[in-house]
């Protein structure tokens, strides 16, 4: 049958149900227990053999989902699904009060229903509810997709992810680990005494990041407002005004592309510590992917497609000349020269190479030869000024910074900074970044003045970071895409058939 004939039929047994007078959407369910607490206590059949369910002598009542109906004479098995976990219910004629058994005739699967009755074991072993009493808790109009195969088209299931978590168990699974990793990052910074503060979603300056923001107007004031791209220029005013430590775990908003790695829409934990510098985000970083991965995945050693990766501490540590050196199989001494970087610019294809700084190039042959290959965790340091306008630079060499990015299964998870307190080398920093937006490039920094003024306030030494939670997420649970955890993902419209995820 067609989608729409499934409904008429379904319409046809709501009529019935309403005519036996029950009520298919009540306002309340009636429940004793959860099915995840049942299964938990009562599913070893050893400790629990029928025998010893019976003289609990207990009346349990339990919500779920019917995913399964089947029929032997004048019984009915059916299992009923919540939050991932399944119970049987055993239904017989004799047991049930009426009109339970004729309600039973207009169950579907997909329905919603309570039921009510004493624990058992059936001959097979199976956990189950011997059903006296039964509640229609919502009657499902549209039915569940195929049973034996789930929702397998990709793009379905990225807009419909209702439907994908019914019938895709691992996928469930894989939102119920993300919300125990976030919580138990939360923890660790509570731990070791951070706060946990919100900051503005919508700026009047987008700043923080270089890139493209999301747009908008505020009517009552009449002005442009911009959808943030990063938290940090308003953490570290906090830090001004006298907080210690400060973390945030919210979305970021950045008008980019969509791909396997990407989404418009994505969560982050910016974290600042007045006092620290570079090494102290690295040793804090180390523990944090230590620990969350002990806690809630069991082991410090997990899979990543063909690889394993070790969150053991310590991680590996490279400069970014170093990694290109490695990786690309590069001389190390070419580096060091500025025409001999654009000469390697220019065997690697890099475009614009006669447009663009030595530092410029140095981390686009980074991306090139490098990234890709960090599968192991590994701190890449010593980055050019140009790719950070809001770091300390080296001492004895201004021309790179105090800055690390983190690296694992080949893409960046981590990015940290001692940040830069000298708000005169800042104003010259927002100045040159000025020129650039000037020049075209629209993901330069804006100038943000009363950040300006908020340093020469006093901003103390400090280390800051920024750690990707979607990418973290993806990496402890082996998961290919972004958008196989983010719950809602953006999507385009597309053709048939026609993907939109890209390296």
């Amino acid at each position: 049958m067609q989608p729409n004939q499934y409904r008429d039929v379904r319409l046809e047994k709501l009529g019935k149900l309403k005519a036996l007078g029950v009520d298919p959407w009540p306002r309340k369910a009636k429940r004793t227990h959860g099915i995840a607490q049942l299964a938990a206590a009562y599913a070893d059949a050893e400790a629990w053999p029928n025998e010893r369910l019976e003289g609990l002598e207990v009346t349990v009542s339990a919500m779920g989902r019917v995913l399964t109906i089947r029929e032997m004479g004048k019984s009915v098995f059916a299992h009923l699904t919540e939050n991932g976990e399944k119970l049987q219910a055993f239904f017989r004629k004799e047991d049930l009060a009426e009109p339970g058994w004729d309600v039973l005739k207009l169950l579907d699967m997909g329905d919603f229903i309570s039921v009510t009755g004493p624990l058992m074991r059936t001959k097979t072993g199976e956990l189950s509810i011997r059903v006296k009493e039964v509640q229609f808790l919502s009657k499902a109009l549209l039915p569940l997709p195929e049973k034996w195969h789930g929702l397998q088209d990709k793009e379905q299931r990225y807009r419909q992810r209702y439907l994908d978590l019914i019938s895709n168990t691992e996928v469930l699974k894989t939102f119920q680990t993300r919300s125990k990793i976030v919580s138990a990052i939360r923890r660790f910074m509570e731990e070791r005494g951070y706060l946990e503060v919100e900051t503005p979603m919508m700026q009047p300056i987008p700043g923080g990041a270089t890139a493209r923001p999301f747009t908008t107007h505020h009517n009552a004031l009449d002005m442009a407002l911009y959808l943030r791209i990063a938290p940090e220029l308003y953490l570290k005013r906090l830090i001004v005004g006298g907080f210690e430590k400060v973390f945030e775990i919210n979305r970021n908003f950045r008008n980019e592309g969509l791909s396997v790695r990407h989404n418009p829409e994505f969560t982050m934990m910016e974290m600042y510590e007045a006092g620290s510098d570079l090494r102290d985000m690295m040793a804090l970083t180390e523990n944090l992917l230590s620990q969350v991965a002990r806690e809630v995945m069991g082991s410090e050693r997990l899979p990543w497609g063909e690889e394993v990766i070790s969150y053991a501490a310590p991680f590996r540590r490279l400069t970014l000349k170093n990694a290109i050196a490695e990786y690309g199989r590069i001389e190390p001494h070419l580096l060091e020269d500025g025409e001999s970087v654009r000469t390697l610019a220019k065997a690697a294809f890099l475009e614009d190479v006669d447009k663009k700084t030595t530092g410029l190039l140095l981390g686009e042959l980074f991306e090139h030869h490098a990234e890709k290959k960090l599968i192991q965790p590994t701190f890449i340091t010593d980055y050019p000024i140009e790719l950070s306008p809001l770091t300390k630079t080296l001492e004895g060499d201004d021309r790179f910074v105090d800055r690390f990015e983190l690296f694992v299964g080949g893409m960046e998870l981590a990015n940290a900074y001692s940040e830069l307190n000298d708000p005169i080398d800042q104003m010259g920093r927002f100045q040159a970044q000025m020129d650039e937006r000037e020049a075209g490039n629209d993901e330069a920094m804006l100038l943000d003045q009363d950040f300006v003024t908020s340093l020469e306030h006093g901003f103390p030494p400090c280390g800051g970071e920024g750690i990707g939670i979607d990418r973290m997420v993806m990496l402890l649970t082996n998961s290919a895409s972004i958008r196989d955890v983010i719950l809602f993902p953006h999507m385009r419209p597309t053709k048939t058939g026609e993907t939109v995820e890209k390296e």
